[in-house]
């Protein structure tokens, strides 16, 4: 007698493989042979995005980390920033960043060469972060007094990439939820910006604020920065709400969104509590697989033509 496991619909396949989970199982493995054998264009020159939001919550370092760490993977160069006081990228990709430790506090400040504080992570060889201390809670105030205070992240980055004896393809930079002369100094050192939106109710509710803050920037300090990419993080496929606000934000901006969206995980919030990037904790894990697919995204779409 032939078990039912053997047995075949009209279809083909067999009846165990068309159960939910089997097809959940089936279609991860697919997606794990498909990023395993990819191979990623670089860049002819560096990226640099800046990843905000002024919404709190959203996945911004989160996905600064593990889209970074998975560029970093395949081969690319990556310089994180980490220009949140909360320090939480850095902690993310295994770096010092005790108070006492030099950061990009300083670099925006005392005007210390980027090159001096930058770290190696212990996560990828081609990983490398600029840490943020408690300092930089500081440093919007002194900012304001200071000579080209828009300008001082754009000026040490310029001078770090085009001084750095191996160049980099990617720099991301991590923002604080909110959009004072920190942000506004990310804003003017970048090319691109990142935007990761919620999977959830009010997922849009200030972004107009943001975008019209940004077109104030490339008019008046950074022509050549632009919205380039938009992540729909935190998605729960089971929800109509989530599947009806990706279907929101693709309509509002179908050239910006990616077509991979990273879903709710365990594994991506257990992650940084060990100093790592999902993309080493699990690597086989459903978010690794989206953040590795994600990465994949951006650099086709920034691929020379």
């Amino acid at each position: 007698m032939k078990h039912p496991e053997s047995e075949v619909n009209e279809q083909g396949k067999s009846f165990d493989e068309t159960t939910p989970l089997a097809r959940e199982i089936a279609d991860l493995t697919r997606r794990r042979q498909a990023v395993a054998s990819a191979s990623l264009p670089l860049p002819s020159s560096p990226r640099v995005f800046t990843v905000a939001n002024q919404k709190g919550g959203v996945g911004k370092t989160t996905s600064t980390v593990n889209l970074a760490a998975a560029l970093a993977r395949t081969g690319a160069r990556v310089l994180v920033i980490d220009l949140d006081p909360q320090g939480n990228a850095s902690t993310a990709v295994g770096v010092e960043h005790r108070s006492e430790t030099s950061s990009v506090y300083d670099v925006m400040i005392n005007d210390v060469p980027m090159a001096d504080v930058v770290q190696k992570s212990p996560e990828f060889d081609a990983l490398y972060c600029v840490p943020a201390t408690i300092h930089l809670a500081g440093a919007e105030i002194e900012l304001v007094s200071l000579v080209a205070r828009e300008q001082r992240l754009r000026s040490a980055l310029d001078t770090f990439l085009s001084e750095t004896p191996e160049p980099f393809h990617y720099v991301f930079i991590d923002c604080p939820p909110s959009l004072g002369l920190l942000t506004i100094n990310a804003f003017v050192a970048a090319q691109e910006v990142l935007i990761p939106i919620q999977c959830e109710y009010y997922a849009l509710e200030g972004l107009s604020q943001l975008l019209n803050n940004i077109k104030l920037i490339e008019r008046h300090l950074n022509p050549r920065l632009r919205v380039s990419t938009i992540l729909m993080t935190m998605y729960d496929s089971r929800t109509n709400l989530a599947n009806q606000v990706v279907d929101d934000v693709r309509a509002h901006f179908p050239k910006q969104v990616l077509t991979t969206v990273i879903p709710r995980s365990v594994r991506i919030s257990e992650a940084p509590s060990y100093g790592q990037s999902v993309i080493s904790y699990d690597q086989n894990s459903p978010g690794s697989l989206s953040y590795l697919e994600a990465a994949a995204e951006i650099a086709h779409r920034g691929a020379p033509k």
